[in-house]
């Protein structure tokens, strides 16, 4: 066992029996290497990675290859989604040397964690250009021991120009409705018209574009704006990418038809395709985005949760082949496809003809070695619905048996935010209080397990331990939102309470005072080559927007001058990139519709909710929740409530539930009638 032992992250476990000698990140290793006077090899993963897999498997594991890097170097691991500020930043210098980048990140320092070689996956051997594993440690270490000027000439150039690098904020104004428009316009020119999403292979679920498209067109009424979100989601519903016999989204799709995934599972993913979809159904009242919705919450609750109530963070892309060679080898995707016979061998002749037509499965195979990715081709034939329910619980339980993909259980804060967020809109609009309920236990032990005395988050737990390392922006921004959207569901103030703890810190800590200019780490954090600073989104919303749009909505909430400020002042930046590069920076141009709209403000109130008595204060409520406006707030409970300050000074009209619906200052009439409230808010 080497140094990864005692660490609380699956992925750094994972190579805790490897024969290199690792060291997690920290001061000692980089001690280590200034005593030994040797390079550092910084290797960053995360546990649902294949190709770290495969490095591991080919190199780390090797007797030979281990005593080669222990002899010459220090070696220190990192899990990426443990160290989000590590890998961002040694990843922006992989990208400006090679200009690619991706995971496993291969990184040569300094013992001054200075970066000066970069790669990402080596083989054990020469091969397609690239050199083995071996020879890139021995050139390293030549290059160390011969030309160690060359190397400390190379390094500071790097840092100096990762230093100088600054992000143009434009003139730090809000975007308006020019920008927005000019948004929409760029994402229609990247539009697949064909197939839905954008760009081409591989293509990535664009959740943060949709929410962006769905908001506009309830602003603008833009019909394109829907017609891309409507059409982009069915796609990826039909396709491969989405799991049709347990629900869940696979990371990405390899090719642009959606139809073979990178068959990795991911929180934050499904966290933010369930919100969609939810969202979707609320604009247009699609039965396949409801169906996607509760199924992804369902898989969600299913497999991600933990004993302790959170979520983990991930299931492998790979499990072991069930083929019963008894080779014990792990193979992508294995536990979701399928071949003609495995239909016959699970369902009979028969329904495994149905199966086959309904799900797409040929006898060449869409995936490897003749086996399919199951999809719903569009298709002209009816098919009977009960006996395809029946063929699909029959497939389900048999893919039960298979050895299933590892799970990665660590608790990451900000995935978890999002999963809340999910979780509580879902079970609200469709009546699933077990889904509300869910959320809840996921925040109740963020606030039990991941909050210090102070209101300062830890990024990761695992078994009920938290870990060590600091939450960063994004933690908080997207536990604010879990939290904002759990007090409007709930109406317990309690979450609006942790919110503005949360997002006190936004501004204390992470928020550049002269600019309004919003960094990734903490000004008391620990301080790397270069203090993380990325505004675009990636696979989940950047820390700067989704702290710009939580700051927005808790300012809607309570009235905070202050932090509606800092909300206009970090969207400043969604100004200037989104009329460049709207697919990365969708979350921002969200928040931006918001604020455009106002956002509205809807309190509701009433004697009670519960209870025969209750039943048109609840339809009131569902009316609120439901309604399409752009980042609409929603406060509910009793007159002389003080849960939220919304509820202030909002006194029953002729004794029956009311509503009143605010923004910029002005408010409309109070309402008793749904009707009239459904119409102030979807229009």
């Amino acid at each position: 066992m080497n140094r990864l032992a005692g660490t609380t992250s699956p992925y750094l476990l994972q190579h805790a029996d490897n024969p290199v000698d690792w060291w997690p990140w920290g001061p000692e290793a980089f001690e280590e290497a200034k005593r030994r006077d040797v390079p550092v090899l910084l290797s960053v993963g995360y546990s649902a990675c294949h190709w770290c897999h495969v490095m591991a498997h080919e190199s780390f594991e090797d007797q030979e290859t281990a005593d080669l890097l222990n002899a010459g170097f220090v070696a220190v691991k990192v899990d990426r989604e443990e160290r989000p500020d590590v890998d961002a930043v040694y990843m922006e210098a992989v990208q400006a040397a090679t200009g690619q980048g991706g995971w496993p990140m291969t990184v040569f320092l300094t013992p001054d964690a200075e970066p000066f070689y970069f790669g990402t996956y080596f083989p054990p051997a020469p091969r397609h250009g690239m050199p083995s594993f071996r020879q890139v440690l021995e050139g390293v270490r030549q290059a160390w021991d011969g030309r160690r000027d060359e190397v400390a000439e190379v390094a500071g150039k790097i840092v100096r120009d990762l230093s100088g690098r600054e992000i143009s904020y434009g003139d730090g104004s809000p975007p308006g409705e020019q920008q927005q428009a000019q948004a929409l316009l760029g994402l229609t020119r990247e539009y697949d018209a064909q197939r839905g999403g954008f760009g081409g292979a591989p293509k990535f679920p664009p959740s943060m574009v949709i929410e962006f498209l769905l908001r506009h067109h309830a602003r603008t009424g833009a019909e394109g704006a829907l017609q891309m979100a409507r059409d982009t989601c069915e796609r990826m519903a039909r396709g491969g990418i989405y799991d049709q016999l347990g629900g869940g989204f696979a990371r990405y799709s390899v090719d642009r038809d959606w139809i073979v995934p990178h068959f990795e599972k991911m929180l934050y993913d499904n966290a933010l395709l369930c919100r969609v979809y939810a969202h979707l159904w609320r604009a247009t009242g699609s039965a396949l985005a409801r169906r996607v919705a509760l199924e992804t919450a369902d898989f969600m609750v299913r497999e991600l949760r933990t004993a302790e109530g959170g979520f983990a963070s991930a299931l492998d892309a790979d499990s072991e082949d069930d083929s019963g060679d008894g080779s014990g080898r792990h193979v992508e995707g294995a536990y979701y496809v399928w071949t003609p016979g495995q239909l016959a061998e699970a369902l009979g002749e028969d329904d495994a003809r149905t199966a086959a037509e309904y799900f797409g499965v040929t006898e060449e195979g869409t995936f490897e070695e003749g086996a399919s990715v199951l999809q719903l081709p569009q298709q002209e034939g009816v098919f009977d619905a009960e006996k395809v329910a029946g063929i699909r619980a029959r497939l389900l339980e048999r893919r039960a048996e298979r050895p299933a993909p590892g799970r990665d259980d660590k608790v990451v804060a900000a995935w978890n935010g999002l999963a809340i967020a999910a979780l509580a809109e879902t079970g609200a609009y469709f009546g699933r209080p077990d889904l509300v309920e869910a959320a809840v236990g996921a925040a109740d032990l963020l606030v039990r397990l991941h909050l210090d005395d102070q209101a300062r988050l830890f990024r990761t737990s695992k078994d009920g331990r938290a870990g060590t390392h600091a939450g960063v922006l994004e933690d908080y921004g997207d536990v604010a939102e879990g939290f904002l959207a759990l007090a409007s569901v709930t109406g317990e103030g309690v979450w609006l309470e942790f919110a503005g703890l949360l997002l006190d810190h936004v501004l204390a800590r992470f928020t550049d005072p002269e600019s309004g200019a919003l960094f990734d780490t903490a000004a008391d954090a620990e301080r790397l080559i270069r203090r993380p600073q990325d505004p675009t989104d990636n696979a989940a919303p950047s820390g700067w927007t989704a702290a710009a749009a939580a700051l927005l909505s808790y300012a809607a909430q309570t009235g905070s001058d202050p932090h509606r400020t800092a909300a206009e002042r970090a969207l400043g930046v969604v100004a200037a990139l989104g009329p460049r590069v709207p697919r990365f920076v969708g979350w921002g141009l969200a928040a931006a519709e918001a604020l455009l709209d106002g956002p509205r403000e809807v309190a509701v109130v009433a004697e009670r909710f519960e209870g025969a008595e209750g039943e048109a204060a609840r339809e009131l409520l569902r009316t609120a929740l439901l309604g399409t406006a752009p980042g609409a707030v929603v406060a509910y409970g009793a007159t002389d409530s003080d849960e939220f300050p919304l509820l202030a000074g909002r006194p029953l009209r002729d004794g029956e539930p009311t509503a009143y619906v605010c923004r910029n200052f002005t408010c409309d009439a109070p309402t008793t009638d749904p009707e009239r409230l459904r119409t102030a808010l979807n229009g």
